[in-house]
């Protein structure tokens, strides 16, 4: 069926339909497109547009079209210009005149708007179903190694003591946020475009608080050229991918330096490790890598929409065919990344007792000296100096603060007791650290306690 050929004589040149085609790109909104058709049709016959029999053969029209094409006997044309009138082409082939009707009050403009907003919502709540799952991926992680005692780094410097439990909980609550983001984001998209028709609605008595209910939207949209017009909440969920994909970043970059042959703080599975094609001994993480690299892609997605929406004037504009690019994009590279990170934490092994080798390293203890002897008198500033001198020291004779005798810490401060040793035991540093959000095991089993309230509640939501 060729759309145009009532107002236009000639016949759209082959290069130009291959540029102004979408359906390579769209057609992933069968289904969508499909189920919006039928709430379309099904007001049709509400409002007294089309009759019962009409209304009947468009369902069953479009359920067999939805039917070939998820079971392969039907293909998408690429002689269509889009997934939209591909489906509608073909229930009026298969129905006649009665899917030439379906059309009526309706303009694809708000035909697309609906149907990327309807995937935008259900692809939301696939990425808090998965980021929920990843949360209790990270709390089965803590729970086992509330007591794998490592360094806490800032600058990458050895700081303090943490525990292995305390820094994956941190991304604990990054993610947390993250599905508070998309859950709020979500709660913008749950008002319905259909009946905004190109931009100005219709003239024709529709009723667009029927599809809306029917859609499960919460009310349709208060501005038609708005509604057609702008695409902010896939802007917002692309948002909201590229921050969940710099959290990625930063945890898939830590897994990295910590499987390294200089750190040995975990071990990434084989099964989410590559080898090397020169190298037989290399075992590379390269999915973490890539993992790495892939919040870039959705970085740019994320921009690209922005600056392709920047300069259009109301309403529609073709423009915004483009969004769809960037969307699906974001989409399934958001997805896998999900599932491979998943599936690497789920099968690391935690290399507890490297990381107390290490945590007796670098002077970590250097900040509970001064606190000692802060609460034995001194004023921090007198009691940061004399640690500080103290720490010089052992560099120049390669000791730790453990092996330092008494008698030479009496002659930095005469303060100093036999129970200045207990104070810097590396166990006895993280009990003592009871602080609400503070890395004791204690205070982590209360973070573990609280995150899952807050995630139950996030799902209620």
């Amino acid at each position: 069926m060729d759309l145009y050929k009532g107002r236009f004589s000639g016949k759209t040149a082959s290069i130009a339909h291959e540029f102004n085609s979408s359906i390579g790109t769209d057609y992933k909104l069968y289904k969508v497109d499909i189920k919006g058709s039928k709430a379309h049709a099904k007001m049709l016959e509400k409002c007294g547009i089309i009759n019962q029999e009409e209304l009947k053969k468009i369902v069953s029209g479009l359920d067999s079209v939805l039917e070939d094409i998820e079971s392969g006997k039907l293909e998408f044309s690429k002689e269509a210009e889009d997934i939209h009138m591909f489906i509608e082409s073909e229930l009026t082939n298969r129905i006649g005149d009665a899917g030439k009707k379906l059309h009526t009050a309706r303009s694809r403009n708000d035909q697309v708007a609906l149907d990327v907003k309807l995937f935008t919502i259900e692809v939301a709540q696939r990425a808090i179903d998965a980021l929920v799952e990843l949360e209790e991926t990270i709390f089965e992680i803590a729970k086992d190694n509330l007591n794998s005692i490592m360094p806490g780094y800032t600058h990458l410097q050895i700081a303090q003591p943490v525990t292995f439990a305390h820094h994956i909980m941190a991304y604990a609550q990054m993610f947390l946020r993250d599905i508070s983001r998309i859950k709020d984001a979500k709660k913008r998209m749950m008002t319905s475009p259909l009946g905004a028709g190109a931009l100005a609605t219709t003239t024709y008595n529709i009723d667009r608080s029927f599809t809306a209910k029917e859609l499960e939207f919460e009310s349709p949209t208060l501005n038609s050229m708005d509604s057609v017009s702008d695409r902010d909440h896939v802007v917002e969920l692309l948002y909201c991918y590229s921050n969940v994909g710099m959290h990625f970043s930063r945890l898939a970059e830590e897994l990295i330096i910590y499987s390294s042959q200089e750190f040995k703080f975990i071990t990434i599975a084989d099964e989410y490790s590559s080898g090397s094609s020169i190298m037989p001994q290399k075992k590379n993480p390269d999915m973490a890598e890539l993992l790495r690299a892939k919040s870039a892609r959705l970085y740019s997605n994320l921009m690209g929409i922005m600056t392709m929406l920047k300069g259009i004037p109301l309403a529609y504009n073709k423009d915004m065919q483009e969004d769809k690019e960037y969307l699906f994009d974001s989409v399934e590279t958001f997805e896998i990344s999900i599932e491979v990170l998943n599936g690497m934490l789920a099968t690391m092994k935690v290399n507890s007792e490297r990381m107390r080798e290490m945590a007796h390293k670098g002077y970590i203890n250097a900040t509970d000296t001064a606190d000692y002897l802060v609460k034995k008198g001194l004023a921090f500033r007198d009691a940061y100096y004399i640690t500080g001198s103290i720490v010089k020291y052992g560099i120049s004779e390669n000791l730790s603060l453990n092996e330092i005798p008494l008698e030479k810490y009496k002659e930095f401060s005469d303060v100093f007791e036999e129970d200045y040793y207990k104070y810097i035991d590396l166990d006895y540093i993280l009990n003592e650290r009871k602080v609400f959000g503070g890395p004791s095991a204690k205070s982590v089993e209360e973070q573990i306690s609280l995150t899952k309230i807050q995630l139950e509640s996030l799902k209620k939501q």
